[in-house]
């Protein structure tokens, strides 16, 4: 199964965020994504250079407590509910939390 590691290392920020999923998971684009929760969802939907549609794949975040230090309670939480949307859609995406 397709693996991604998003690194709270790696931003402080939404922005910063968005970038670092854009990185992971996307690849040969001659677009840019945009940077917010609904082109999020189209990220994880698939389709964007590294996962097919309904390929599985898992997403390790490391240092999520950093995230949630930096981004906020709210914000992650929507993060979070678009990641269990997914999963709860049909398609398989596993969230790994480690501290």
């Amino acid at each position: 199964m397709r693996t991604y590691i998003i690194d709270g290392n790696n931003f402080s920020d939404l922005e910063g965020f968005y970038c670092e999923v854009d990185h992971i998971m996307t690849k040969g684009l001659d677009f840019k994504t945009g940077h917010n929760l609904n082109a999020f969802r189209d990220i994880l939907y698939g389709g964007l250079g590294c996962h097919e549609p309904e390929e599985p794949f898992v997403i390790k975040w490391l240092h999520y407590e950093k995230s949630r230090a930096d981004l906020g309670d709210s914000v992650m939480l929507a993060i979070l509910d678009n990641i269990a949307d997914h999963d709860n859609s049909g398609y398989d995406c596993k969230l790994e939390i480690h501290h």
